[in-house]
Formats: C-alpha cells, sequence, structure tokens
C-alpha cells in the first residue's frame, strides 16, 4: 500500500535550500500551509522566491518571511494588506513580479499538468505583456505566458489520507489543487489525516499522484485578514 505520510514539518520540508523556488497555496491568510511556512522561517533559508496569491501580513503568513528578509522575489498577484511588503518593495530590495490572479492560477495549472506554456488575453496592452510573445485568436490580441518552475509546493488541505488523497474546504481551494504536483516535490499539511480508503472517492479534490510528502498539522491559527462585523444596535 502506498504511504507518502512523513512524521512532521520536519521531515517534510528535507531537501528546502537557499535560493529555491516555492509555491504557497491559500487565498489571503484563508488555506494557507501555516505550518510549512513557520518551519521556512525556523531553518532561515534566505533568497527564496516566492510563488503565492498574497503576501501574508506583516506578522503572519508570508509576511514572517519578509520580516527576516528571507524573501528575494514575490510572484504574487494581490499585496495589498503587508506594509512591509510595500516597503520592501518600493525601496528595491524585493524583486516583485504582479500578475493577474486567473494567470497565475494558469501558470500553476499549467506546470501541473505539463504544459509549457499558454495564451491568454488577460494584460495584453499593459505593462504585464511587456517582453512577451503576441499573438491575435479569433479578432483578439493574446499574450504567451509560461509555466512556473517550482522546486517546492506547499499546500494546506482540510482533509487527507496517507495516500497523499486530499479534500479542500471553502476559499483553501483557491490556488492549493492548482499548486499540487505543480512543482518537483508538493508538501501537504492537513487538518486531518487518515487511512488510506475512509474518503469517499467522489468527495476527493486531488488525487494522491500529485502528493509527494503528507502530514498531520498542528495548532493553526486561521486568521481573519479582515475582520467585519456589524455595528450593535
Amino acid at each position: 500500500m502506498i504511504n507518502k505520510t512523513v512524521s512532521g514539518v520536519q521531515e517534510a520540508c528535507q531537501g528546502v535550500k537557499d535560493s529555491m523556488t516555492f509555491m504557497l497555496g491559500g487565498f489571503g491568510l484563508s488555506g494557507i500551509p501555516e505550518n510549512s511556512i513557520a518551519e521556512l522561517v525556523r531553518l532561515n533559508v534566505m533568497d527564496v522566491t516566492c510563488i503565492s496569491n498574497n503576501a501574508g501580513v506583516d506578522d503572519f503568513g508570508l509576511g514572517q518571511l519578509l520580516q527576516k528578509r528571507q524573501i528575494k522575489k514575490m510572484i504574487s498577484s494581490y499585496v495589498g494588506e503587508n506594509a512591509e511588503f510595500e516597503r520592501q518593495m518600493l525601496s528595491g530590495e524585493l524583486d516583485v513580479e504582479l500578475i493577474p490572479q486567473g494567470t497565475l492560477a494558469q501558470r500553476c495549472q499549467a506546470a501541473q499538468s505539463g504544459i509549457p506554456a499558454f495564451y491568454t488575453p488577460a494584460g495584453y496592452g499593459t505593462e504585464v505583456a511587456e517582453g512577451k510573445e503576441s499573438r491575435e485568436f479569433h479578432g483578439k490580441m493574446h499574450i504567451l505566458e509560461k509555466a512556473f518552475e517550482a522546486d517546492f509546493a506547499f499546500v494546506k488541505a482540510w482533509k487527507g489520507d496517507a495516500a497523499g488523497n486530499l479534500v479542500f474546504k471553502g476559499s483553501a481551494r483557491n490556488f492549493n489543487p492548482n499548486m499540487c504536483g505543480a512543482a518537483k516535490i508538493t508538501v501537504a499539511e492537513v487538518e486531518e489525516l487518515l487511512p488510506v480508503g475512509v474518503l469517499d472517492p467522489n468527495q476527493i479534490h486531488i488525487p494522491g499522484i500529485f502528493v509527494q510528502r503528507i502530514f498531520q498539522g498542528k495548532n493553526y491559527e486561521k486568521r481573519i485578514e479582515q475582520l467585519t462585523v456589524r455595528k450593535r444596535s
């Protein structure tokens, strides 16, 4: 029987080195691989490139790596909640590639599918298209975008089993599934790790073939990025 379970986050992150490229799933602070990020901070890997929709907030998520100047380049779509990110970007300390959100998701999925590049209309006629090949399809201009190349993909799922099959919940289905299998090694941390055969095959979002290492996560904070509450009457 296939068993991809590792003892914990330290074993899951074996092989992580300076100057690597990491994919990190989640949407805002929802569904981010909290344990894996904390381990990258502890390992103090430097000069890394991070591919993630968001850059966390100042003291949580990828914001922790930014605070320690561990990130050399950030490839993201939305970075508006991190003041330290803004400071490093404007000062020239951090190399930043901002790309449309759909393009980010598709570049992950292209890597997952083994497709080296694709054409998309998103970004044509803007700075996003600078230096990129363009071509017309059905009377509309498109630009050529390349699949990402990453060393590790760190994802977080709601449930998983020992074979690496994953089930995501809510907004965690943004980017996490697309990043599975899109790097040389995919590390999945899960809230609930189950024996093979327990998960309903019809409910599995990502089959284990896309995952190399899986472990039971601990102590999830699940912070809310922007807390909005109704005023008391």
